[in-house]
């Protein structure tokens, strides 16, 4: 099987490998694929911890940290970096539009101001709640123009429901009913998402023409994924779940592999074939084929990362071969549920259909400066049911994955 993330949490070793090793780097830990969990791993957990702590704060002294103007001045949900999933997504639009983004971060901050004991956070929560209805009132113009022109109907609509929620969230806050406040949040953020949406004016940048034999996602897509576990877990779940939102602007080639793998119902049925505390990961077919075969060959794909300010991706490098690995890609491992091709350690273009959730924990994946940003391709974030992941066994089962919106963006191999 192939790593999810070298350097981090294992190393890539074949199928078939008789026993679990360490680097020399980093001290993590190889298992083959269709392994139970390496005994190794718990027994060198406390050494496999600090080690990975040791090699984080390795590149924190050699590279120099993110540049703060990069990120936004509120991000919501972890204070000043974005690490919440459907923020994440709605940052990376490619769109320029001022107001929105105002909305949004007034919106977002609210997170930070739930942390405020009792009744106390209900004024300032207020103050964004006005903020962001004021915006509209006197920027309600600027707002309308930028929508796409196939999209306006549907970005005056999504604008109208942002107008109604800010209105409950006035009510609820008038109600001292703090408890209601999450939900009424994330109520406007969710039509803020589809105000921003509706102004992507078709497909940002054309595709390199060689990666034409490929699927490609020209937009974005929702998938549904239903997990069955080989036992009883938690309060007695036997699985669930889980929203992804696969990101086509960003990552076309790499989540139209996905998406085109799900239509094909290739998941299906699947077992889980790694779940070791730092990734869960599957994909690898039965047999000895490492990825999706077509007519006798695998398909492969190229290394696709997006970094922000550019127009296109960068495309078979990574950031590091790239010489920018000072920079950050559009989308980061940030979020818990971070999905990305898994790949050979060697061989940046080796990815197909195995992939992998990271499972981030602050210490050993610190967020804008972890070991996997510009190195693996990042195509979607889970945004429901990502708490399952951490319940997940090897040998649990993909019921079923199907696309529930965006299948149109789905561009076959030319």
């Amino acid at each position: 099987m192939q790593a999810a993330c070298s350097g981090i949490a294992f190393k890539a070793c074949p199928a078939g490998a008789a026993a679990p090793r360490r680097t020399r780097a980093n001290q993590v830990v190889c298992a083959a694929a269709g392994d139970r969990q390496a005994p190794l791993l718990e027994q060198l957990g406390g050494v496999l911890r600090n080690a990975l702590l040791g090699a984080a704060a390795a590149t924190l002294v050699a590279g120099a940290a993110p540049d703060a103007a990069l990120l936004p001045a509120h991000a919501g949900i972890g204070g000043g970096a974005v690490t919440n999933a459907k923020a994440l997504l709605r940052y990376s639009l490619p769109i320029e539009c001022k107001p929105i983004r105002q909305i949004q971060r007034e919106l977002e901050v609210i997170s930070d101001e739930l942390r405020v004991p009792g009744s106390k956070s209900l004024g300032p929560i207020g103050k964004h709640v006005r903020a962001a209805s004021s915006i509209i009132e006197r920027e309600g113009s600027t707002i309308t123009a930028a929508f796409a022109p196939d999209k306006k109907a549907s970005g005056l609509a999504a604008l109208e429901g942002l107008k109604g929620a800010l209105s409950e969230f006035q009510a609820v806050l008038d109600a001292q009913d703090k408890q209601a406040v999450p939900l009424k949040q994330q109520a406007a953020l969710d039509y803020v998402g589809a105000v921003e949406e509706a102004m992507v004016k078709g497909f940002p940048f054309e595709v390199p023409q060689e990666y034409a034999s490929l699927p490609q996602l020209k937009g974005r897509a929702t998938v549904e994924m239903n997990f069955k576990f080989a036992d009883a877990r938690e309060n007695n779940s036997t699985g669930g779940k889980m929203t992804i939102v696969l990101d086509g602007y960003n990552a076309p080639v790499s989540a139209g592999d996905f998406a085109d793998l799900v239509k094909r119902g290739f998941y299906d049925g699947m077992e889980i074939q790694r779940a070791d505390g730092f990734v869960v990961q599957t994909g690898k077919p039965d047999g000895d084929a490492q990825g999706f075969v077509v007519d006798g060959k695998t398909r492969s794909l190229p290394l696709e990362i997006m970094v922000k300010g550019d127009k296109v991706p960068v495309y078979e490098e990574t950031l590091e071969e790239n010489g920018r690995f000072r920079e950050s890609p559009v989308l980061p491992f940030n979020a818990y549920g971070t999905m990305a091709i898994a790949r050979e350690e060697f061989n940046a273009n080796s990815g197909s259909s195995q992939f992998f959730w990271l499972l981030k924990e602050s210490e050993l994946t610190p967020t804008g400066a972890n070991l996997l940003d510009g190195r693996y391709a990042v195509f979607g974030y889970v945004t429901e049911g990502s708490s399952m992941l951490k319940e997940m066994q090897v040998g649990d089962k993909i019921v079923s994955a199907k696309i529930v919106s965006g299948s149109e963006n789905l561009v076959a191999p030319s």
